[in-house]
Order: C-alpha cells, then structure tokens, then sequence
C-alpha cells in the first residue's frame, strides 16, 4: 500500500511551474505556426525590423583562395548592394544541411539572371570553398563573416536566409529557411519583381 503522502512530499508551486514551463513554450509555438497557416502567412517570411530600410552597414572580405575564371572572387560591402540591380543577399554555411537542400534553387536563379551575393557565416574557407566546389557557385560575390558579426547586424536567426535588396539598397523581404523550387517561384520572385518596381527612397541609404 502507498503510503499518504504529506505537505513535505508534494512539489512547491515553483516546481510545478518549472515543469509546465516547458509545455507552455511549445504551446505558443504551435499556436504561431498554426497561426501563421490559417492567416495565409508563409511562415518562411517572417518579419524583419530591416524591411523597408537601408541594408546595414556591411564590409565583408572575399572568401580566400576561392577563384571564378581564373581570377578571385571578391567580398562585398554597402556599396555592392546600391548599384540600381535587385540583389539577393543569401546566408549560407557549408555545414548546414538546409543550405544543401536549397542549393540547386539559387543555381537555377543565377541562371536566370538573378543577382546574388553570398554570405558565408560562421564557416571555415577550406569548408565554404569545397561546399562550392562540389555543388557550384550562384554568387557574384562572397563576403566572410567568421564572427558571425555581420549576421547580427542583419538579424539572421538562422542559416539558410535569403535578404531580396532594392537596388537602392534597402531590404525589402526576408525570407527563412531553404528555397525550394515552389516557394522560389510563389514566393520569392513577386518580392523581386516588387523591388525592381519600387520607386528609390527619397533619402540615401547608408553605404
């Protein structure tokens, strides 16, 4: 037979609340994401506090010893971003699998005459020119960010992202996660051809 159990025996209020903690987060989790769905919102384009505004303050140096026809592939800063052309900026990693997975959808936009900047986060040089090596490289330029400082800057919650620059530099989409050849196509050419037809902010963005 169990035996009764005594005040002493029963969990405090904050434990109980510590326990339930957890199962509260993943509530607000699913209510979001359920949220998004039934709203018609993509939850891949979540907001950013860049929309709308200049392209942060950016100087990235080229990946070393990565070359494109024999010659080097350079960095990018600001001024790469406010060239008058619509510009994907793309976050990417050589060890992040999703970065794999979207890959062969930022080859195919290259083709099509998209322009896209790589930024390498957190990675190595050896890794990030071997991940281009063996898939292709879709970037004009690749600006390093080994401290992961420039990620901050752009609030990057995670790898891969994909940033659709105006061509007066400012950020005009941000979308999470991997492309995919559907959302490519549904999602992310609109916002491009919206930012070709926007009309250049009346003042300058940083550069």
């Amino acid at each position: 037979m169990t035996a009764p159990t005594t005040p002493d025996d029963r969990p405090s209020p904050l434990r109980r609340a510590l326990f339930a903690l957890p199962v509260a987060l993943v509530a607000v989790g699913v209510w979001f994401f359920y949220g998004s769905l039934t709203s018609g919102r993509d939850p891949a384009a979540l907001p950013s506090a860049l929309v709308g505004r200049a392209a942060p303050q950016t100087a990235l140096p080229g990946l070393k010893g990565l070359l494109a026809n024999g010659a080097p592939v350079a960095g990018f800063s600001s001024a790469d971003l406010a060239t008058g052309q619509v510009t994907l900026v793309n976050v990417f990693a050589s060890w992040c699998a999703p970065c794999r997975q979207e890959h062969p959808v930022l080859m195919r936009l290259r083709e099509q005459g998209v322009r896209i900047l790589g930024l390498n986060y957190k990675d190595t040089a050896e890794n990030a020119r071997r991940f281009l090596g063996g898939l292709g490289n879709p970037y004009e330029r690749v600006g390093v960010d080994a401290n992961g400082r420039a990620g901050v800057e752009w609030g990057v919650y995670g790898v891969p992202e994909t940033f659709v620059v105006t061509g007066d530099g400012r950020v005009a989409f941000k979308f999470v996660g991997p492309l995919t050849m559907e959302s490519a196509e549904a999602t992310l050419k609109p916002q491009i051809e919206k930012a070709k037809a926007a009309k250049p902010a009346t003042d300058k963005p940083s550069s």
